[in-house]
């Protein structure tokens, strides 16, 4: 593995249960590209963090899925900084990802190592009326399902996601979508998972994340699209910051994570989390 030390762990666990694994690879130098697509396919998590060089406040990180490279991952960031929190110590870390720098800070909370990350800056767009249909399809959910209050939306902190809430839970709870269908159009889109949610009250989501682009039914705790989130509820007026909330995710598929979110006036979103080693 080019000399590189492998660490597995979950980020977002809760205690010592559920979270999302992640890979996350340190070494002096990056493997050739083709080679960290093979480490991530044989760690088979929804992504593996590539680090390099081994040591330094500074450091390039790539992200790769069991089948391609994503421009972002908030859980494997947040795996990676509780990794060099405990390998080099607490502190913050500059993170030169594929999108921009993202700082990474380590930090012990009660005993357990924690790491919070600050996007790169949010932004968003409208979802083309046909497009989100095509979606809905998929899903097998229909437009009189959604939350009127927090409409449909495009929205990136490092990577593209549908943010699409529901106004019931149960709605959410019966997710079973087609996925070869869903995987076509969201390559079609750009885009990296769903973000799809349901507002429980105004600091507590539930979110569920098919992530068909990267060869995964559903991701079990979503970092980037928490992020995408908080820029979303922020740029669209839905929130007044500064604004907390936390997002649960995971329990459907035996997985429980939970995700808090810090929304500042401006700039990129505060993802805070630990995670456990497996």
């Amino acid at each position: 593995m080019s000399g590189g030390q492998l660490h597995h762990l979950a980020a977002f666990a809760q205690g010592d249960t559920g979270g999302n694994p992640a890979g996350v690879w340190i070494g002096d130098r990056l493997p050739p590209a083709a080679e960290m697509q093979r480490i991530a396919a044989d760690v088979g998590a929804s992504e593996t963090a590539f680090v390099a060089p081994a040591r330094g406040p500074r450091r390039t990180i790539r992200y790769f899925s069991p089948e391609i490279e994503v421009s972002f991952c908030g859980h494997a960031t947040i795996a990676t900084g509780v990794v060099l929190g405990h390998s080099d110590g607490v502190g913050t870390y500059t993170l030169q990802t594929p999108v921009g720098d993202v700082p990474v800070t380590a930090e012990l909370v009660d005993g357990r190592m924690h790491a919070s990350l600050r996007s790169v800056a949010t932004r968003q767009a409208p979802i083309a009326d046909d497009a989100l249909q095509e979606a809905l399809d998929c899903l097998g959910w229909s437009r009189d399902e959604l939350d009127s209050a927090l409409p449909p939306a495009r929205a990136w902190a490092g990577a593209w996601h549908y943010v699409i809430a529901v106004a019931r839970r149960a709605t959410l709870e019966r997710l079973d979508y087609d996925f070869e269908a869903l995987r076509a159009l969201m390559q079609r889109e750009e885009l990296t998972t769903l973000q799809l949610v349901w507002r429980e009250h105004q600091d507590l989501f539930h979110a569920r994340n098919p992530f068909p682009v990267g060869g995964v039914v559903e991701d079990p705790a979503t970092g980037a699209a928490a992020a995408a989130l908080g820029g979303y509820l922020r740029d669209a007026g839905h929130v007044t910051p500064p604004f907390g909330f936390d997002v649960v995710q995971g329990a459907a598929i035996g997985m429980p994570g939970r995700i808090h979110v810090c929304v500042p006036p401006e700039g990129g979103i505060i993802v805070r989390g630990t995670a456990r080693s497996i």
